[in-house]
């Protein structure tokens, strides 16, 4: 009988590294330039569902895209050809779902840019709290420049981080900024040199939110995400409702109570 050989699993398309309290997602299909497939858009959701599930055991994420080419150069136009209407709408809908995933997770997610992030690999990075690139990046939505539209967040999200009139021009043209240009649009945060120093400034700044009550810090995520783009009235009823919950906390008490006394406060997370 003739040994037939065997097939090593393909590796996952998504991963998950810890370090301490910071978690990495990792999109990990460099010879598509991290394409959002529906695997990939699943996994993503997965990712973040199972992140969530361990608490404050997480006080930050950072998303990357492996291969130094592209953060995702956009979804997976190969995956897209042959769907129907009502697939591209489900489509559109796992996307979302990725999306929606990042937005309630409780802790901060930083986008960090090295390389392309067009199309789905924007609103990727702009339903993640930060962006973070370096010099190497640029960014767009060129879909109509393939008879679409951003399906995965782009109309509403873009428009919030760099203002309606850039936001159509973007869109309707499919133009590409670089880092610098996207830094001063208020779509990009930090700007780094390259990829080690990115990776070094995000893990930076999730150590001093570690700093802090995570209580305070989900409670301010969830008011900032739920108001954005809601009218005055209701986004301070919002803010005004999560100040509330702050007061429900062991870590309010234990904050002020801290401050008072002239020391370091002991946050539990509670």
């Amino acid at each position: 009988m003739t040994e037939q050989p065997v097939t090593a699993p393909a590796a996952p398309p998504v991963r998950i590294e810890r370090d301490g309290v910071v978690a990495t997602v990792v999109i990990d299909r460099p010879k598509a330039l991290n394409a959002l497939s529906p695997e990939v858009l699943r996994a993503l959701a997965d990712a973040f569902d199972r992140l969530a599930s361990e608490g404050d055991a997480v006080r930050g994420v950072l998303v990357v895209g492996e291969g130094g080419r592209a953060f995702v150069a956009g979804a997976d136009i190969r995956s897209l050809a042959e769907l129907t209407p009502e697939e591209g709408a489900e489509a559109a809908r796992l996307g979302h779902r990725v999306a929606a995933a990042i937005e309630a997770f409780p802790a901060p997610v930083i986008a960090c840019v090295d390389g392309f992030a067009l199309g789905g690999g924007l609103e990727l990075a702009l339903a993640c709290d930060l962006i973070y690139a370096t010099d190497a990046s640029g960014f767009g939505q060129p879909e109509v420049r393939l008879g679409l539209i951003p399906g995965f967040g782009g109309t509403v999200r873009l428009p919030r981080a760099v203002g309606l009139p850039l936001a159509k021009e973007l869109i309707f043209t499919g133009r590409r900024i670089d880092a610098e240009t996207a830094e001063r649009a208020g779509l990009v945060a930090r700007r780094f040199t390259d990829r080690e120093a990115l990776l070094e400034g995000a893990r930076a700044t999730i150590a001093e939110v570690a700093e802090n009550a995570w209580t305070a810090v989900a409670l301010a995520k969830r008011v900032l995400v739920e108001a954005a783009g809601t009218p005055t009235e209701r986004a301070s009823e919002l803010e005004v409702a999560g100040f509330e919950d702050a007061f429900r906390t062991t870590d309010m008490r234990e904050g002020v109570a801290a401050f008072l006394e002239k020391r370091e406060p002991r946050f539990s997370g509670r």
